[in-house]
C-alpha cells in the first residue's frame, strides 16, 4: 500500500537526514510557536505507540526525541530543525489517548493540538502513527477526525511491523486503508515500519521531504 519513492528522492533524503539535525525548542501554548521560516511536518500518535522511537530512528539520533517508559511524557509541541541552512522543521506532537491522564491535561492538548492544526500554514503533513499490532482505534479516529476538520493533509504510518507476521501486516495494512478510504484530508498510500529493524525508513524520510518540498 505504499507508492515507491524516486531513488534520487530517497538518498536526497538519506543525505538529509544525517545532515544537521538540532532541537529547536518546545512549544507549551501557542505564544511561543517559532517564526513559520520554512515547512512542517508533524508527528501524531497514541502515547505508547512509539513515536520517539521512530523519530529517533528516523534521524540516525538515539536522544533527539525523548524516549519514556511513562506514556504522555510530552506535553508540548517539540520542533526541530533539519538542514544547514534550514530545510524544514519537525513537529513532535504530544501523546494523545494515555487513559491515566489527569483531565485538565486532555483539555490543555485538545486545545493546543486544534490551535496548531487549524492555524499553521507552514504545516504540510502530519504522519499519523499507527501501532500495527492494533489498528486504528476509536481515539486515533478521533485524532483523525480532527485532522480532516482542520483540513491538514496527513498519512498513516504502520510502527512495531517487526512485532507481526507478514500476513497480519498485510491484513492491517489493508484494513488501514479501507477505513482511511473516505477521509476527505488523508493519503491514500500507508508506510510500514520498525525502529528496531529499520524497515520502511528510507520511504518515511523521502515522504517527509516530498511533503514539504511540494507546492
Amino acid at each position: 500500500m505504499t507508492d515507491q519513492p524516486d531513488p534520487d528522492l530517497i538518498e536526497e533524503a538519506r543525505r538529509l537526514f544525517a545532515g544537521h539535525i538540532a532541537f529547536l525548542k518546545s512549544a507549551p501554548d501557542l505564544k511561543f510557536l517559532p517564526d513559520m521560516a520554512v515547512n512542517e511536518v508533524a508527528f501524531a500518535g497514541r502515547s505508547n505507540v512509539g513515536k520517539s522511537s521512530l523519530l529517533n530512528a528516523l534521524t540516525n539520533r538515539n536522544g533527539l526525541a525523548r524516549t519514556s517508559n511513562t506514556p504522555g511524557r510530552t506535553q508540548e509541541l517539540n520542533f526541530f530543525d533539519v538542514g544547514d541552512p534550514l530545510r524544514f522543521r519537525l513537529v513532535d506532537m504530544p501523546g494523545y489517548g494515555y487513559a491515566k491522564a489527569p483531565r485538565d491535561m486532555v483539555k490543555k492538548w485538545r486545545f493546543l493540538v486544534n490551535d496548531y492544526l487549524r492555524g499553521r500554514a507552514a504545516l504540510k503533513r502530519t504522519l499519523v502513527l499507527i501501532d500495527s499490532r492494533h489498528g486504528i482505534k476509536d481515539v486515533d479516529n478521533d485524532m483523525l477526525d480532527m485532522l480532516d476538520a482542520a483540513a491538514v493533509s496527513y498519512r498513516i504510518v504502520l510502527t512495531k511491523t517487526d512485532k507481526i507476521k507478514a500476513s497480519e501486516l498485510a491484513a492491517v495494512t489493508a484494513a488501514t486503508a479501507d477505513a482511511i478510504r473516505k477521509r476527505p484530508a488523508a493519503h491514500p498510500d500507508i508506510i510500514a515500519t520498525s525502529s528496531e529493524k529499520g524497515m520502511g525508513l528510507p520511504e518515511l524520510r523521502a515522504a517527509v521531504l516530498q511533503s514539504v518540498t511540494q507546492g
